[in-house]
């Protein structure tokens, strides 16, 4: 009962915000399945699936799933090397029920070991790219973005060709935006989100050019094109079932296998995201919304739809928009049903230059510079993950972009640990240096290079304490070589070795005796820097003479 008072306790805002992700879903769900060899329509029977299904089983309030241009490759070679759409849908039935298989062995906790700085930098690659590609869309130009370097040479094609009308719409819609995001007595209309005000002036704007036969006028080339079935038999034909005597196929179950990993992937990773991109900070289980997008992906399967993810571009709308609770995706699933099946004809009115302004708005709030000097000023240790992240992603693909910044980050910890395994330092006396190495809490065989570089360094007849009395864990190979210096490399460089704090669990013997003058020592030389009295330093450099 609780789950159903949150469901409609903000129904304002959160349908406000499911209709501007409607907006947005329709004109990506029928270009994902156009790139990916589809027909149109499997990508609306996918975001009407991703909305009311997904979005009603996921514990997540502000998430939105769909099909996923990340999946585009994968669903084309898929549908290419299988040889029907028919059996390419049992695959997607199959990837869900591995879905859900997961999500019911607790597979979703891998989400809790991707760094912020990874996240950030995925997010920030998924706003370029939405950026980059809706810039030909703003323009008027056919050019598609690709990928690669190649992003360069179609980014300047795009200027070659564009039309006066197209960029009026997108810099009216784009003006609109962002009035309404700066401008005070604006941001009091929350009822009416800007990217809705922007969407229905810039459809107002070109059907007053279309109604004055001006040349500025938008053609149905750059418009929404939703198929418009005007008879039961056409829509019937609009919808394909899954061939289920391909179950036996080998490659069936292969697509399935990639379909299952690369989705679960993708959204865990922006669950991840959302979270972040949640005002509110809202927890959300991983389990579970590995098994809603299993169940979801099943009926995509069994009705005709394109697999989907949990898509970031529809969340971050969702959130910019207001959305408060998952009722605003569920509310968009459902206007996505009802409009293709009643008034597409309406939508179909839709510049795409309008959508466009919308997308290049919320691609820079994703890739802001404000988030590269956030994480310039964390050190490079932050950085260099985080812009690796971004470029792999920006010119590679989503899953190859987090693996190079997962790669750099664990480098970068390994890296850390080898350098907190001790702490040194050199105490320096009249008569000689006492170097002090104080073992960390826990010291690995990760530790040993970094250990044994820095015995092998130690001046000659010089006096070390190796101190691990903070330690809980030592690797037998560190033991190993602290025992060998010690009894062989040590006694020929003359080097007194002094062992203090070793448990007898590690079957080092201490220098109790001896660990405890350099103790005193010590204490007595911390004094004389406090107070800084040059008596007290020939007092104590006398007491060392005379040990």
């Amino acid at each position: 009962m609780k789950e159903k008072m949150s469901f409609f306790a903000n129904l304002k805002s959160d349908f406000a915000a499911g209709l501007v992700v409607f907006l947005v879903a329709l004109p990506l769900c029928l270009g994902i399945a156009m790139a990916s060899g589809a027909p149109l329509f499997a990508g609306i029977i996918s975001g009407i699936v991703g909305g009311i299904v997904v979005g009603y089983l996921s514990q997540s309030h502000v998430s939105v799933s769909g099909p996923a241009a990340g999946l585009t490759a994968i669903v084309l070679v898929a549908i290419t090397d299988l040889g029907a759409f028919e059996v390419f849908l049992t695959a997607v039935l199959l990837a869900g029920l591995i879905q859900l298989v997961l999500g019911f062995i607790k597979a979703g906790t891998i989400s809790n070991y991707f760094p912020t700085n990874v996240i950030s930098g995925m997010l920030a690659g998924i706003g370029a790219i939405i950026f980059l590609k809706q810039v030909p869309k703003a323009l008027g130009s056919d050019v598609e973005i690709g990928s690669g370097l190649a992003i360069f040479s179609d980014l300047i094609a795009s200027f070659r060709d564009i039309q006066p009308g197209v960029i009026m719409v997108t810099l009216i819609s784009l003006g609109i935006l962002i009035a309404w995001e700066k401008v005070s007595a604006l941001k009091r209309l929350k009822l009416l989100p800007g990217a809705l005000v922007a969407v229905v002036m810039g459809t107002l704007i070109n059907e007053a050019f279309v109604l004055s036969g001006s040349s500025l006028a938008i053609t149905s080339n750059y418009m929404v094109n939703l198929p418009v079935p005007t008879t039961a038999e056409e829509f019937r034909g609009m919808v394909s079932l899954p061939n289920f005597a391909s179950v036996v196929n080998p490659d069936v179950w292969i697509a399935a296998i990639t379909i299952a990993i690369v989705a679960s992937i993708e959204s865990l990773l922006n669950l991840e995201a959302s979270v972040r991109l949640d005002p509110l900070k809202r927890y959300a289980s991983a389990n579970r919304e590995l098994k809603a997008q299993g169940i979801g992906n099943i009926v995509c399967g069994l009705i005709g739809g394109l697999p989907l993810t949990t898509v970031i571009v529809r969340t971050s709308t969702n959130i910019n928009a207001g959305a408060k609770s998952k009722a605003s995706a569920v509310l968009h699933g459902i206007l996505l049903l009802v409009c293709v099946l009643s008034i597409p004809f309406v939508l179909n009115r839709i510049p795409l230059a309008t959508l466009a302004a919308v997308l290049l708005t919320i691609g820079y709030k994703l890739a802001k510079p404000a988030t590269f000097k956030h994480f310039w000023l964390k050190g490079k240790y932050q950085f260099i993950p985080f812009v690796a992240t971004f470029g792999a992603v920006v010119f590679t693909d989503l899953l190859k972009g987090v693996a190079l910044g997962m790669i750099i980050s664990v480098i970068f910890i390994l890296r850390g640990n080898i350098k907190r395994a001790y702490f040194f330092r050199k105490e320096e006396y009249e008569d000689g240096d006492i170097i002090h190495i104080d073992l960390a809490q826990e010291v690995s065989f990760l530790n040993k290079a970094a250990i044994k570089l820095t015995l092998n360094h130690l001046p000659e007849n010089s006096r070390v304490l190796i101190n691990a009395s903070d330690t809980v864990y030592i690797a037998h190979d560190i033991l190993d070589l602290i025992h060998e210096f010690k009894t062989i490399t040590a006694p020929e460089r003359g080097i007194q070795v002094v062992l203090a704090g070793f448990k007898d669990a590690y079957k080092m013997d201490n220098d109790d005796e001896e660990a405890n003058h350099v103790f005193v020592e010590h204490e007595k030389l911390m004094s004389v820097r406090q107070n800084g009295s040059a008596s007290h330093k020939k007092v104590i450099s006398e007491l060392i003479n005379d040990k």
